[in-house]
């Protein structure tokens, strides 16, 4: 609860009557709701409590939670600052003061306080001669043959006895008439039960514990005979819950089920054999034995001291093994490392060869592009101009501002033999 100050109090004295509850003081304008709620949530994941919920009367139930770190808590405190993944244990232990429950059973819900989990306990009396007739009369029994038959086999002194309660035991560690019958006379009377039938020599049967299959015992395909699922027509399983036409999708192209080495629960195959797999149980490449089943002839062609009579069987029942090759040498010759050798080199060498050859032309590529796009100038010249030779002539000259100096140059064109000079 997360409340003002004026109202805390008051929600404050409900916590003992709500288990799992805070209570804490919100700010104004709900400034610290986030952090009650963050808080109120880790601390109820980190404690772990439990609650017994539709308690009877005359039934005494005594509660011990163990803690991870090993320490014991009784009653309602459970264990506080439990982290992740952490198991929490609770031993509970149901005390009888006496024989005083009414109706047959009884039940009581046991859940940690904040989860969404529950445990039902079928609290059961056990007590001599149960009357287990609605009707209240004293040794009204349902026998072992006859769930529904109604009989008095003792009376007020008998039932108060213990004799022959060996008899009634199916095992030496097992409980007296399976913990759901009385013992008279060394003979089990099983008790009524809403969920179905006990029956039974030692009440050790019934037809309500067989597998269910979405919520229906034996997903309503079949009966529950003896704790084991009897299926009807057209149907199979441990809980009848595979139609028997889905075998045809376990059939292998030889019309095996699973190839004989598995079994077909609804229409899948699941393999028996270990060393099997595959759809159809279909690869198993070590079932054959090869070895095994083929050691007797590897014996009859590979023994020296062999009769000639051994020598035919073999050849009868081992022909399909003989298989005739070319005799050729396990290791190269001389020859045949040279021509290899020659072979290899050759290859790397115009392979190197190629790579020089390419990587030369693209650098003498590259230059010529750059002479191309470098030249400053061109000088365009006609048949008559191919015979001369451009000439240029420089000269320093300092001169006065008050009196320029005028300077003419004149400059012909020389033929190539002619030598070059500039006068001025």
């Amino acid at each position: 609860f997360a409340v003002q100050g004026s109202q805390f109090h008051w929600y404050k004295d409900l916590l003992p009557l709500l288990p799992g509850t805070v209570a804490r003081q919100i700010e104004s304008q709900a400034a610290n709701l986030n952090d009650l709620v963050v808080e109120a949530y880790q601390k109820l994941i980190s404690e772990v409590k439990i609650q017994v919920d539709n308690q009877i009367q005359g039934l005494h139930f005594n509660i011990t939670a163990i803690c991870p770190d090993g320490s014991k808590k009784t009653g309602m405190e459970g264990c506080k600052n439990v982290g992740y993944n952490k198991e929490v244990l609770f031993n509970v232990s149901v005390t009888m003061k006496g024989c005083h429950i009414s109706g047959g059973r009884k039940y009581v819900i046991l859940k940690p306080i904040g989860f969404n989990e529950t445990a039902i306990v079928n609290v059961q009396q056990s007590c001599a001669c149960q009357n287990g007739d609605s009707t209240g009369h004293k040794g009204v029994w349902a026998d072992e043959t006859s769930p529904d038959s109604k009989q008095s086999p003792c009376s007020d002194s008998d039932c108060s006895s213990n004799r022959d309660t060996e008899k009634c035991r199916q095992h030496q560690d097992q409980p007296i008439c399976s913990g759901q019958g009385n013992c008279i006379d060394g003979k089990c009377f099983c008790y009524k039960n809403k969920l179905g039938k006990v029956y039974g020599k030692y009440c050790e049967m019934d037809d309500f514990s067989c597998p269910y299959h979405q919520g229906n015992l034996c997903s309503g395909n079949g009966e529950c005979e003896g704790g084991k699922c009897k299926c009807f027509a057209g149907w199979e399983g441990d809980r009848c819950e595979c139609s028997s036409q889905s075998a045809k999708h376990c059939l292998n192209s030889k019309g095996q089920i699973c190839s004989g080495r598995g079994k077909c629960v609804c229409g899948k195959c699941e393999c028996t054999d270990p060393r099997s797999f595959g759809r159809f149980c279909e690869y198993c490449p070590t079932c054959n034995k090869a070895c095994e089943e083929n050691w007797n002839c590897v014996q009859c062609y590979h023994s020296n001291n062999a009769s000639q009579v051994i020598l035919d069987q073999c050849t009868t029942s081992c022909a399909y093994l003989l298989h005739y090759i070319d005799n050729t040498s396990d290791c190269f010759s001389g020859r045949n490392y040279f021509r290899v050798f020659s072979i290899i080199f050759i290859v790397t060498f115009l392979i190197g060869l190629l790579v020089v050859l390419i990587i030369r032309q693209i650098i003498l590529q590259g230059s010529s592009n750059k002479i191309k796009s470098s030249s400053d100038y061109r000088v365009s010249t006609t048949k008559k101009d191919k015979m001369f030779l451009p000439t240029v002539c420089t000269r320093t000259v300092t001169y006065r501002r008050d009196k320029p100096e005028e300077i003419n140059i004149d400059i012909s064109k020389l033929r190539l033999n002619e030598t070059f000079k500039c006068e001025f």
